[in-house]
């Protein structure tokens, strides 16, 4: 995969779905519900993921693919969702 290493030399939409892309496929991140945005020229990742290792893995990978990016890193680290009561099929 080649590397972008300015987030201004592609247009925003076209590095946003890159990094979307590239964030669901990686298997170290495998996210797909992280939200990437440009503003500014910095590329802003929000969402929630389950722990602090995912949340980091998450810069990481968009490190690698725009090494020269600032990056905020907005995701949230949550606790998974408790499964609700268990219905009963008929």
């Amino acid at each position: 995969m080649s590397r972008t290493h300015e987030p201004g030399s592609t247009p925003p939409q076209y590095l946003v779905a890159r990094l979307r892309r590239a964030l669901a496929e990686d298997p170290r991140t495998a996210e797909l519900g992280v939200q990437i945005h440009i503003r500014g020229g910095v590329v802003v990742l929000d969402g929630e993921v389950t722990n602090a290792e995912r949340k980091q893995r998450l810069e990481d990978a968009v490190r690698e693919l725009v090494p020269d990016a600032r990056i905020h890193n907005e995701v949230r680290v949550g606790t998974p969702a408790q499964p609700g009561p268990s219905e009963e099929l008929r």
